[in-house]
């Protein structure tokens, strides 16, 4: 007698575990489920057995070959498209013609008596027997009634509890004679219960149940696939377990290697070539794959670790289940029933949340604290904040249900009733996104000023003088037409501080939103002249005299900076050539290839029409890049320095705010001009709190961002732009002559590689060697700056969002930049391994 063993499906409501393996490959005890079912079959008897396949069928035939290492014959029957459970089995006609066969499903764990169930088939001459089990929730089965003798009397597809008439349900196990194939359709999609079965009982045909006594579980579930585990090691299912009973419940395989000092309490399983060190503790129904390591100090309780997976020090795990060949490092911390898929790397300290499903081949950093699940992400993050405020690809990384929980959060921050302002750039998925922050903010009685399409900028400027609580902002990310930034701001106009985010993060992965009752629900309200009221205090702040007539050329780059330039330059009498002056909604961000074009087209457009200068927003109106009146280019570097030349030489005194990976430039032509420089941290709020100091006049950041102290104390593009129309109608040198006399210098930047946990040896070890060193300065004010008696000098500052070591090295010529670049460099790499 043959079997059929169906092993063809997707199993879905088992993924991740599933997304790149078939369900009847998932191991129970160390064995696939369907090893555990071929064994079966042969200790009663039947040897010769074909396996139905369809979903990732190439993986079922690997692993099993012809059957030989278990002292079967394996034949495959492979469908082109799922034929259905009698369909699968129609598809194998051919090789069971000759004989009555069972069909037994690949992917459900039972030690049924097959031999027992034969006898009734072949006693009452059924045509069909059906194995049958009794279960105390049988809502997801298919119910079977029987009369005394055992024959079917009726069959109902999952029920709902007002026909639940019997506890008796289908288990999928069938004796069949090879007639019944007869009534089964070439070709097509046939199911069992649903088509053929009904279909035979009104023709009266001998169809009986068979209520089995045995173990039978369908492992369906990440519930019921932790059950069916326990249920093996417990022996509440009779099934092989490879290796010796060491103790009671505890099996250990003959070539694994576990330190006396480490902690089992039975029932638990450790897999052939693994490894258990000391001080570690495996508690009840915990299953260690194959080629498995679990370090000191790791704590497991039922928990199932798959094949080749390494645990760290410490970690924990508790009701969950990881994927082969992941890596889970020290002092990760998994609950209950997350599932973590195949090939995954969980970085120490990180923290997945109960009910979590990490898909194969992310990576969590470390520290991160996961409360949703990892499908579509490429990793899971650490830090909820990146450089760019909260960003991510759009519908994958920032959906609309994130723009929820984190609009939600960032309310449950504010008092009720707070006003925060909103604004987007001119993209279709920001619109979309904005739409899902305004529901939360308005259902979480937060007073919303929606600016619709606005510059960052003006969105800035009205949080400040609306006295908002704070402002949401979202564009698309630069250079990335598939992600989005949120931005969200504080009172001031300004990014969020280190300790607001992390205030915000901590309600965000908690998930502790306040609850508004609908009385509370606040309003969504649209301003009519958000523009000009920006327009008429930015003039009224920014000295634009004589620069009537004057001509310049400006790029709006599609973007939101030409809802205000028409309005502003108006104003001032500006003899203005824009380009680009629309709202692009299908190129939201520039790549870099259209930015250099337009960089082109821009140089061309200033030198022919003898403008005194062009200016090429970014796409929000934040950031600027200059060309000077012969259409050069100016660097970020060299623009900061012809700014910052121009508004000292015209102020005589006062102090400007630049962060410490500015060049050193900076500090001589400050001098010269009797300014004083004051150096800040890199964090994205540091520029804008040291601007807001009353004698600062300047401030930018050497990225195209610049700050007008006297206007705004938050990165503003058009500000400076209209302070520049002033300071070169002023002036009797051109931006050409001023960058001319401005010493040169090269400065050079590297980035080292930094696993998160390495980053505070890697600071450790630099201070030290710049200690000593002796030869130059030491400052701390961010990361460790070495400065040499020459004017050059080294910052090594470990990256916030990234697990990388980031090094700047300044000299007179590049070679000198450089050797001093290589030489921390290597200093780094050192520690870092």
């Amino acid at each position: 007698m043959k079997a059929v063993v169906m092993a063809g499906g997707e199993g879905t409501r088992l993924r991740p575990m599933t997304a790149n393996q078939p369900k009847p490959l998932l191991p129970v005890a160390n064995r696939p489920i369907m090893e555990h079912v071929l064994r079966l079959l042969k200790r009663h008897g039947v040897t010769d057995t074909v396996v139905t396949l369809q979903f990732l069928a190439a993986l079922v035939r690997n692993y099993f070959g012809d059957g030989d290492e278990l002292g079967m014959n394996l034949e495959y029957a492979t469908e082109d498209v799922p034929l259905g459970t009698a369909g699968s089995v129609k598809n194998a006609a051919a090789r069971l013609r000759d004989d009555r066969f069972i069909v037994i499903s690949g992917d459900a764990l039972t030690d049924i008596d097959l031999s027992s169930m034969l006898r009734f088939h072949r006693e009452n001459g059924a045509l069909v027997t059906i194995g049958l089990k009794r279960v105390p929730n049988p809502l997801e089965f298919g119910i079977i009634i029987v009369d005394d003798g055992g024959r079917v009397q009726r069959f109902l597809e999952k029920p709902t509890w007002g026909q639940v008439f019997s506890d008796t349900v289908n288990t999928g196990i069938y004796v069949m004679e090879p007639e019944i194939l007869d009534a089964v359709a070439d070709g097509e999609p046939v199911d069992w219960s649903a088509d053929v079965f009904p279909t035979l009982l009104a023709r009266g045909a001998p169809i009986y149940g068979y209520v089995a006594d045995g173990y039978w579980e369908d492992v369906g579930t990440h519930e019921s696939y932790l059950k069916a585990q326990a249920d093996a090691l417990s022996g509440k299912v009779r099934v092989d377990i490879g290796g010796f009973e060491i103790s009671p419940g505890v099996w250990v395989a003959d070539s694994a290697s576990v330190d006396p000092d480490a902690v089992l309490k039975g029932p638990v399983l450790i897999g052939d070539y693994a490894k258990v060190e000391a001080g570690a503790e495996l508690r009840e129904y915990t299953v260690i794959g194959n080629n498995g390591v679990v370090r000191e100090g790791a704590f497991l309780h039922r928990a199932v670790v798959h094949d080749n997976v390494y645990l760290g020090p410490g970690v924990h795990l508790r009701g969950c289940v990881i994927g082969k060949s992941t890596d889970v490092m020290a002092g990760a911390r998994i609950e209950e029933n997350a599932v973590i898929g195949d090939e995954c790397v969980i970085e120490s300290e990180a923290y997945v949340s109960s009910g979590v499903k990490v898909y194969p081949f992310k990576t969590i950093e470390a520290g991160a604290v996961v409360n949703t699940s990892v499908i579509w992400e490429s990793h899971g993050r650490r830090s909820l904040f990146g450089p760019r405020g909260v960003s991510g690809l759009v519908n994958v990384e920032i959906t609309a249900e994130l723009c929820v929980r984190l609009a939600s959060a960032y309310a449950t921050t504010l008092r009720k009733g707070s006003l925060v302002v909103t604004s987007r750039d001119c993209s279709l998925a920001a619109r979309a996104l904005k739409r899902a922050v305004n529901a939360a903010l308005t259902a979480s009685a937060i007073n919303v000023l929606d600016l619709e399409a606005a510059p960052m900028p003006v969105t800035r400027f009205h949080t400040a003088r609306e006295s908002a609580a704070g402002g949401i902002a979202l564009r698309t990310t630069p250079g990335d037409p598939q992600s989005v930034d949120i931005v969200i701001m504080d009172g001031r106009g300004a990014d969020l501080a280190p300790a607001a985010q992390r205030k915000l993060e901590r309600v965000f992965s908690r998930q502790e939103y306040r609850r508004a009752f609908p009385g509370e629900i606040a309003e969504l309200t649209y301003p009519s002249r958000a523009v000009e009221g920006y327009t008429r205090e930015l003039l009224a702040h920014v000295g634009v005299h004589g620069v009537r007539d004057m001509k310049v050329v400006v790029d709006c780059a599609g973007g939101t900076s030409s809802l205000v330039l028409p309005a502003l330059l108006g104003r001032v009498g500006v003899e203005a050539l824009i380009v680009n002056a629309r709202l692009d909604d299908v190129s939201p961000t520039e790549t870099l290839a259209g930015r250099r074009r337009d960089l082109q087209r821009l140089s061309e457009l200033v030198a022919s029409s003898r403008a005194a200068f062009g200016v090429r927003f970014d796409p929000v109106g934040e950031r600027i890049a200059l060309v000077d009146e012969r259409g050069r280019l100016i660097s970020e570097e060299r623009a900061l320095l012809v700014v910052l030349d121009l508004v000292a030489a015209e102020r005589r005194g006062g102090r400007v705010a630049l962060p410490v990976t500015t060049t050193r430039v900076a500090e001589q032509v400050c001098r010269f001009h009797g300014v004083q420089v004051q150096w800040t941290t890199t964090a994205l709020d540091a520029l804008t709190s040291a601007a807001a100091d009353h004698d600062m006049i300047f401030a930018a950041d050497g990225r195209g961002g610049f700050v007008v102290p006297e206007f705004s104390p938050a990165i503003d593009g058009l500000a400076v732009f209209m302070r520049l129309l002033g300071l070169v109608a002023r002036t009797r040198l051109s931006l050409s002559q001023i960058d001319a006399r401005i010493p040169e210098v090269k400065l050079l930047k590297h980035a080292v590689p930094t696993p998160w946990a390495t980053k505070g040896a890697v600071m450790r070890s630099v201070m030290e060697a710049a200690e000593a060193e002796g030869g130059g300065r030491v400052d701390t004010t961010d990361g460790v700056r070495m400065a040499y008696d020459d004017g050059s000098w080294v910052l090594v500052l470990p990256a916030a969002a990234e697990p990388v070591t980031d090094l700047w090295a300044e000299a007179w010529d590049v070679d000198a930049a450089q050797a001093l670049l290589e030489r921390w460099a290597r200093i780094v790499e050192r520690a870092a391994t």
